[in-house]
C-alpha cells in the first residue's frame, strides 16, 4: 500500500497569493471604473447625443469636405454654425412670439378686453365632452373674468408647470447646441474615431465580427435618425402646409407641436383630429371644403404609418420590426435618446442571437455520422 501524499503547502500558498492578487486587482479596476463613471456621468447624455449626431451627419460632412478641398475642420465648422443658426433662430423667434402672446393675453384678461366668441350649437353635440365644453365656452363668452376668478388656483399651477417646462426646454436646447459642437469635433477627426470604434468592436466581438457589428451600429443609428426624425420633419411639413392652406390659426405653432410629437413617437392625430373638429364646428367652411380639409389632415396624420416601414429599417441588416421595437422600447425607458440606444442594442442582440442559432454544432453531426456509417463498395 502506498502512503497518502502530504499536501504541498508551498503550492497552496502560491495559489492563494495569486488568487488574492487577482481579487485586489479586480477590486481596483472596479473602483477605477466606478470613479470614471461618476466623473463622466454628468456629460453622458451630451456625449451620446454628440456621437449620434456625428454618425448621422458624417456622410454630409464628407460630401462637404470633398467640395472644399478635403478640409475636415472647415467642413465641421460650417455644419456646426449652420446647425446652430437653424436651431437658435427659429427658437428665439418662437419664444419671443410666445412671450408676446402670453403677455397680450394677460393684459387682455386683466383689462377685461378679451372677447371670447359664442360657441356653435354643434359643440353641444360632440360625444362625451360636448355638453361640458359648450357650458364652459358659454360661461367664458358671457363672463370671462368670473370664470378666470373661479379657476385661479388651477391657472397658477398651470403657470408654474409651464415655467418649469420652458426652463427645461432652455436647458435641453443648450445641451443640444453643445452636443452639436462636440459632434463637429468628432467629425473633424472622423477617420481616427472610426478606426478606434472598429478596434473596440474587434476587441469585444473578435476580428471576424468587429467590422460587421461596427457597420450594423452605424447603419442602425442612421436608420433611426432618418426613420424617426426624418419622418417627423416630413409629416410636420405636410400637415403644416395643409393647415396653412386651410387657413387654420397658429399653423406654424401646430406644425412645431406635430414635429415634437413625431420625434416622441406620438401620433399626429392628437393635433389633427381636434383641428378637424374645429373646422366643422367653426362654421367658416362649406361642406365640400371641410370634407376636403378633413381628408387632407387625416391622411397627413396617418402618413408616418406608411413612411416608417419604408425608411426605418433601410440599409440595416436586421428586420424593421426589430428596429422599431428597439426604438419604442428605448424611448419608453430613457426618453428620445433611448430610441437610438435601444434600436442599436436590439439590432446587435438580434444579430448575435441569430449567429448563435446558425452556429448549431448538432446540425453537422448527423451528416458526418451518416458519411462514416455508409457502406463501402468492395
Amino acid at each position: 500500500m502506498t502512503a497518502p501524499r502530504e499536501p504541498d503547502h508551498e503550492l497552496e500558498d502560491r495559489l492563494s497569493r495569486r488568487l488574492l492578487d487577482v481579487f485586489i486587482r479586480a477590486a481596483l479596476v472596479l473602483a477605477l471604473v466606478l470613479l470614471c463613471y461618476k466623473i463622466f456621468s454628468p456629460f453622458m447624455t451630451m456625449m451620446l447625443w454628440a456621437l449620434i449626431l456625428a454618425i448621422t451627419i458624417y456622410p454630409l460632412h464628407q460630401m462637404l469636405a470633398a467640395r472644399i478641398g478635403g478640409r475636415q475642420g472647415l467642413a465641421s465648422t460650417l455644419i456646426v454654425l449652420l446647425a446652430v443658426a437653424v436651431i437658435i433662430t427659429p427658437t428665439i423667434m418662437l419664444a419671443s412670439q410666445f412671450g408676446d402672446s402670453v403677455q397680450g393675453l394677460v393684459h387682455s384678461v386683466r383689462d377685461n378686453t378679451l372677447q371670447v366668441p359664442a360657441p356653435s350649437d354643434r359643440v353641444a353635440s360632440w360625444p362625451l365632452v360636448g355638453e361640458k365644453a359648450h357650458a364652459l365656452w358659454s360661461q367664458a363668452h358671457a363672463d370671462l373674468p368670473a370664470l378666470v376668478k373661479t379657476m385661479q388656483p388651477k391657472i397658477g399651477e398651470l403657470a408654474t408647470k409651464a415655467l418649469g417646462m420652458v426652463a427645461g426646454l432652455g436647458g435641453s436646447l443648450l445641451m443640444f447646441i453643445f452636443s452639436f459642437i462636440i459632434a463637429g469635433i468628432m467629425m473633424a477627426w472622423g477617420e481616427a474615431g472610426a478606426k478606434a470604434m472598429l478596434e473596440i468592436f474587434e476587441r469585444i466581438a473578435g476580428l471576424a465580427r468587429g467590422k460587421e457589428f461596427t457597420a450594423l451600429s452605424t447603419a442602425t443609428v442612421r436608420a433611426v435618425a432618418s426613420g424617426v426624425i426624418g419622418i417627423a420633419c416630413i409629416q410636420a411639413l405636410i400637415i403644416g402646409v395643409s393647415l396653412m392652406v386651410a387657413g387654420v390659426p397658429f399653423a406654424g405653432v401646430l406644425a412645431v407641436v406635430i414635429l415634437v410629437l413625431g420625434i416622441a413617437q406620438l401620433p399626429a392625430l392628437l393635433v389633427t383630429l381636434p383641428v378637424i373638429g374645429w373646422i366643422w364646428a367653426s362654421g367658416d367652411y362649406g361642406t365640400v371644403a371641410a370634407a376636403a380639409y378633413t381628408v387632407l389632415l387625416f391622411v397627413g396624420g396617418m402618413a408616418d404609418n406608411v413612411l416608417k416601414p419604408l425608411m426605418l429599417g433601410r440599409g440595416v441588416d436586421a428586420p424593421m420590426p426589430v428596429i422599431l421595437i428597439g426604438a419604442l422600447g428605448g424611448m419608453a425607458t430613457t426618453g428620445i435618446l433611448g430610441m437610438f440606444i435601444g434600436a442599436t442594442l436590439l439590432a446587435l442582440g438580434y444579430q448575435i442571437f441569430m449567429r448563435w442559432v446558425a452556429d448549431n454544432p448538432e446540425r453537422t453531426r448527423p451528416h458526418a455520422a451518416a458519411d462514416d456509417s455508409s457502406p463501402t463498395v468492395a
